[in-house]
């Protein structure tokens, strides 16, 4: 929204859907803390099942503590959206890097130092996350944007907010809900336990690149654990069921990458202006297809965990759940119907964008 506003150059238009956006952000933090404090302790106790009980004290402790930032978390995220919108990545990385470190010198001194354990944790991570909110917000007022001034949204705004945001919704719960309903299963075992000119060369090098980044964090990501098991856990029990669940975990990560750059093409069509059909199509099969997986998926662990297969199993319920993301988004990019082989693939002519 904010990136068509601005290649139209109204930058009054722009204002008002980043103060109607950030509302909805607000809005939608708000209900989120007032979710976690008063019905968290019932979630994590239905999460974690009956064999885990004697765990929810301490993870009801960190997600009341962390659940303090949901307002920060998601006005952060509208803002960064916003100045990506804007061609700017330069702060929302700077807001990253500060955020990070800030949480990661917590960890070690309330942790390790003071000895606060999960709570400190907790802590460290909320307060990187409120300055990172801050930074989000500063750095669209630099850019000559009241990001401080909220509006509250039209019908007219509700409507376009939620025809962009529902195919991605639905496509972030499904991935969302499908890893809640792997650690839900493995919990219950036990504590142990762009888009059309030279579009298909880009999409080639996406998912080389996907496949490049997918084999290094793989390999980096599985090597860790296997070599230095130690700096997660000194309990031996714990280390050899984190090494029954390399294999799966490397190879669901190697194609996480390349399955995403897939997905990213496909939701790139709706910021497509001269086909407007075409990318409700694409949103829509998008929509479809992570209710499947989802679907499909959650069927799955529920046979893997009433046949004992154990946490390996639902690590390899994820290896197919990842797969399927990629090979059903490729499949719909590389079909005669797909956004690569439109006839009016050819109409494209690139341009300059011009960026108040």
């Amino acid at each position: 929204m904010v990136a068509t506003s601005l290649a139209r150059e109204d930058k009054k238009e722009v204002q008002h859907q980043i103060s109607v956006l950030l509302f909805v952000g607000l809005a939608g933090g708000l209900l989120m803390l007032f979710f976690t404090k008063f019905f968290g302790s019932w979630a994590l106790t239905a999460f974690t099942g009956p064999n885990n009980v004697h765990i929810v004290p301490a993870a009801n402790t960190y997600v009341q503590i962390r659940g303090l930032a949901w307002p920060a978390v998601i006005v952060g995220w509208v803002a960064q959206s916003a100045s990506l919108g804007m061609k700017d990545s330069w702060g929302p990385l700077k807001a990253l890097g500060i955020a990070s470190a800030i949480n990661g010198v917590g960890d070690i001194v309330l942790c390790s130092f003071l000895g606060y354990g999960i709570a400190g944790a907790a802590w460290a991570t909320m307060v990187s996350q409120v300055v990172a909110g801050y930074m989000m917000i500063d750095s669209l007022n630099k850019k000559g944007f009241n990001a401080f001034a909220i509006s509250v949204p039209s019908l007219d705004d509700l409507r376009t907010i939620f025809a962009i945001s529902a195919p991605v919704f639905i496509t972030m719960m499904a991935k969302v809900a499908f890893y809640a309903l792997i650690i839900y299963f493995a919990t219950n075992m036990g504590t142990y336990t762009v888009a059309a000119h030279q579009a298909r060369m880009l999409l080639k090098s996406l998912i080389i690149i996907g496949a490049i980044l997918g084999l290094i964090l793989g390999i980096v990501g599985t090597a860790v654990p296997w070599l230095f098991p130690n700096i997660f856990t000194p309990d031996q029990k714990v280390i050899d069921e984190m090494h029954k669940v390399l294999a799966p975990y490397f190879i669901s990560l190697a194609v996480t990458p390349a399955a995403l750059a897939l997905e990213g093409t496909l939701l790139c069509r709706l910021c497509s202006l001269s086909r407007p059909l075409q990318a409700g199509h694409d949103l829509k099969f998008v929509s479809l297809m992570m209710s499947g997986c989802f679907t499909l998926g959650a069927i799955v662990l529920l046979l893997v965990s009433s046949g004992g297969f154990g946490l390996p199993g639902c690590w390899y319920a994820l290896v197919g759940f990842q797969w399927a993301r990629f090979f059903l988004c490729l499949q719909r990019l590389l079909s005669p119907t797909g956004m690569l082989y439109s006839e009016e693939s050819n109409d494209y002519k690139p341009e300059m964008l011009k960026v108040a």
